[in-house]
Parts: structure tokens; C-alpha cells; sequence
């Protein structure tokens, strides 16, 4: 083992079973009320090797735990993790609500922000090193737990999502898209855990690198498939960190395991990982929704929604700009914050294209920027103002100007200058240069 990667741990819910967990049980109320043994999980992977332990609060929310108060069921297991070994670090690990969010289901982005808010006051409050979101598939619930907790906690944050062998979550999010939404919201790392075993992800991770800047990347999945008949894992110890070791030439620098893994996975992943030289990557950049993304390599086909004063008729224009092959959406004329975030919800229920905002009115820029689930673009009408250059910086939004500059705390590929711009068949295809 070196310092170059630092392990994680593995599964929690199985060694928690075989502890005797009652099938039914939320495994996170043991950490109220039997310590000893979520401890005694943790011991095992700390003295594998683990050096970052995901305390046992993944699903200790209000939706979805059984038997117990999230604060309390989140302070304990913050503590248990902790009694496991002085020099681990111990995470806030926050799993989905277990509820899908609108337009696929019934609840909203801000009630699952709050739903996250809760926990992360609790694990910050209880002590955590560092915030785990894991095993996502919706962007948009990766964004609310997200802006969670950037907003209520100082915390570190990694983020894992999980993806299924052809490259997309199970709601469809890309890796591109994934990777441009989390790095402009900030993220400290992110990578990918659960999902299939360690060989299909390796491709993902290759990918996902080129979309990522310089930040360290995460790998924790499963052992292999489970057999369709007895359930168990196919991959050994040894066979898990043979195939996990390849990674460590893309940029991966977390490693750990998740369903299927136990602590001689740890353990073989510390024999087995050495320094590797760095394969090459292309840096990307552009903007997105959680399924499509634009470089802006091109000029662009844009579509005009800015003239509609009703989130219904803005929908509608949407639809119709989609219709007319339109590559963006202009909604930025648009200084009304209530109208601008409900035509974004609007427009998103059926359109599936990357926006445009302004920066006339603060209040209606946030507002647009909060509801768009992916990363945006903005673009200065002149000045730009250290308020709205924060609201890019806090949302992961680029920006376009008319004249080339440097903005502060923008990365230089999230900034574009506004080209040519000519009209055609009702759009305006316009350039966007880096």
C-alpha cells in the first residue's frame, strides 16, 4: 500500500445479517441499539485497512428509516464508526430517500433538500470528517443532497453514482453529464459504487476522467453479479483487487467495495494496488442536462424562450423550439424568480435540453439556476457583479461573455465568448468560442 490511494471500506448490510440483524430491520437503528456490533463491522475493516469507515447512516431519513429518530440514528452511528480506529476517518454516508423525484415521482426538489439538510446537520454536528452521497442514479437528487450540504456544513464532499453496464444510471444520467454537474457544484471526488462488478465500470472511470478536471476519482463496486440462484458474489478477494488494479492508472485514488465485499477484499486491495503511470485524458468541457451534452464546439442552435410570462406557455415554446431541432434554450430575458423557476420545472417534465440565463435580476438567476437539474449556461449582459459571479461559481454554471476576460473563481473552460449569430428557419444559430 501507498500513499498514492487510500481504502475504503466494504459492505455494511450483509456483515450486519450475519451479526443478526432481523431481516426487515433498518440497519441503522443497531446504531442506537446495538453499538457494539456496527463497531465491531467497522474494527473489521479498519484493521483491514481501511482508512475512511462510511458510518452506518445510509438510509437514516426521515422517509425512509423505521424504529428510530434520523438525528439520533445518525449521531450514533457516527459514533460507532468512530470507536473503530483512531486514524480512519469517519464519513457521513447518505443513501437515496428511496422516493422518486418529480416528474417521475411525487417528491419535490425541495422537500428531498430538506430530507438531506436534516441528516447533514446531524453528521456535522456528531463530528463527521467528511460527506459520502453514494450510490445515486437521479442527478437531480444528487444536486439536492448536494446543495445540502454545501449549504449547511463545511464538510468535504464525495459523491458516488451508480451506473449500469451500457453507461447510464437507471434514470438515465450519463457519465459525462454527471461528471460536469458534479465538478462545477464543487464536489471534492467522484466516481462510481454498487453498480456491476469492477471490469465494466473501468471503461466508465476512463470516461468519466475526461470530464472531471484534476479531481480524485472513487471506485467502490460490487463483487461482480450475484448468482441468480443462491445470490452470492462470483468474484474472490483476489480476483476483486486483480481487476480493481488497472484503475489506479486513471486517476482513482479511493478504493473500496460495496455489495458482495467483505474486509479480505480490503485487505487484498492493499496487497494488490501499486502506483501506475497515468494514462492520457482529454479535458471536455460544455454543459448539460442529466441525459445530453452540448461542448458548444459548434455553433449552436438556440431557442427562444423568453418571451412567454406563463410556465405553461414556456413549455410549450420549449416543446416546439425541441420540435425545430434547437440545441439550447434562451430564457434569458426572463427577470420573474417565481416564473423562471417554475417554467424550468415546466420545460423539464418534457423537454430535455440544456438552458441559457441571464444575469439581469440575482434573484431570478439563482432561481433558474437552482431548478435546472445539470450545469447551465449564463450569460453577462456587462460587468459582471461579484453576486451573480457567485451564484456560477455556487450552481457549477459557465458563462459567456461579449468580451474575452477572466472571471474570477471560473475556470477558464467554463468561460465563452459570444460569436456570430444568424438566424435560421425562426432559431439563431450562434457561435460560442473558448
Amino acid at each position: 500500500m501507498t500513499d498514492t490511494f487510500t481504502l475504503l471500506d466494504g459492505g455494511m448490510g450483509t456483515m450486519l445479517l450475519e451479526a443478526g440483524l432481523p431481516a426487515g430491520t433498518s440497519p441503522e437503528v443497531w446504531n442506537l441499539t446495538e453499538p457494539e456490533k456496527v463497531t465491531a463491522v467497522h474494527r473489521a475493516y479498519y484493521e483491514a485497512g481501511s482508512r475512511v469507515l462510511y458510518a452506518n447512516t445510509f438510509g437514516a431519513n426521515r422517509k425512509k428509516l423505521r424504529g428510530a429518530d434520523p438525528r439520533e440514528a445518525v449521531a450514533a452511528g457516527i459514533r460507532c464508526a468512530r470507536a473503530a480506529g483512531p486514524e480512519a476517518k469517519v464519513a457521513l454516508d447518505i443513501g437515496p430517500i428511496g422516493q422518486l423525484l418529480a416528474p417521475l415521482g411525487t417528491l419535490s426538489f425541495d422537500e428531498a433538500y430538506d430530507i438531506f439538510r436534516e441528516m447533514v446537520e446531524a453528521g456535522r454536528d456528531a463530528g463527521a470528517d467528511l460527506i459520502v452521497i453514494e450510490t445515486m442514479s437521479d442527478l437531480a437528487e444528487v444536486r439536492a443532497a448536494v446543495l445540502a450540504a454545501r449549504e449547511n456544513s463545511e464538510l468535504p464532499v464525495w459523491v458516488t453514482m451508480t451506473f449500469e453496464a451500457g453507461g447510464r444510471t437507471f434514470l438515465g444520467c450519463t457519465v459525462p453529464a454527471m461528471g460536469l454537474t458534479l465538478r462545477g457544484l464543487g464536489v471534492d471526488a467522484l466516481g462510481f459504487n454498487c453498480s456491476v462488478g469492477p471490469d465494466a465500470l473501468l471503461p466508465l472511470i476512463r470516461e468519466l476522467r475526461n470530464w472531471t478536471g484534476d479531481l480524485p476519482l472513487i471506485l467502490k463496486p460490487n463483487a461482480g453479479l450475484p448468482d441468480v440462484h443462491t445470490g452470492e458474489y462470483k468474484l474472490t478477494a483476489a480476483e476483486f483487487a486483480e481487476t480493481m488494479a488497472p484503475a489506479a492508472a486513471l486517476g482513482v485514488r479511493y478504493f473500496g467495495g460495496c455489495c458482495g465485499t467483505r474486509p479480505a477484499f480490503i485487505a487484498a486491495l492493499g496487497e494488490t494496488l501499486t502506483p501506475m503511470e497515468q494514462e492520457p485524458k482529454e479535458t471536455r468541457h460544455g454543459v448539460c442536462t442529466a441525459r445530453r451534452v452540448l461542448e458548444l464546439a459548434e455553433p449552436v442552435l438556440l431557442g427562444n424562450c423568453s418571451e412567454d410570462d406563463d410556465p405553461d406557455d414556456l413549455a410549450d415554446t420549449a416543446m416546439e423550439c425541441l420540435d425545430e431541432e434547437a440545441e439550447l434554450l434562451d430564457l434569458s430575458g426572463i427577470e420573474d424568480a417565481a416564473l423562471l423557476a417554475q417554467g424550468v420545472r415546466s420545460i423539464q417534465e418534457t423537454v430535455d435540453l440544456p438552458m441559457l440565463f441571464g444575469d439581469g435580476d440575482p434573484a431570478a438567476l439563482e432561481a433558474g439556476l437552482r431548478a435546472f437539474q445539470g450545469k447551465a449556461l449564463v450569460k453577462l449582459g456587462g460587468e459582471a457583479s461579484e453576486e451573480v459571479l457567485s451564484l456560477c461559481r455556487k450552481y457549477g454554471a459557465a458563462l459567456v461573455c461579449e468580451t474575452r476576460r477572466d472571471l474570477p473563481g471560473i475556470p477558464a473552460g467554463d468561460i465563452y465568448l459570444l460569436g456570430e449569430a444568424e438566424e435560421e428557419d425562426g432559431l439563431l444559430r450562434v457561435r460560442y468560442e473558448r
